[in-house]
């Protein structure tokens, strides 16, 4: 979504919860000065917090060998 400066901060709240759904590309005189998306998340980093009692050194790479033995 294209969504002006003057917009954006009119409706700052409204924007910010659409970022979950959609990139937020903000124009000034017709031209991309800003662009919003939502945070990427690894999955490792998303279990990080149902795995409390795991090693901190856990990443990707080391899961998909495990596996693959």
């Amino acid at each position: 979504m294209y969504v002006t400066i003057v917009d954006f901060q009119a409706d700052m709240d409204k924007y910010l919860a659409m970022v979950s759904q959609e990139d937020i590309f903000i124009t000034a005189n017709g031209k991309i000065v800003a662009q919003m998306t939502q945070p990427k998340e690894s999955v490792v980093d998303s279990l990080r917090g149902l795995l409390k009692g795991a090693p901190s050194g856990i990443t990707a790479k080391s899961i998909r060998e495990e596996r693959l033995r």
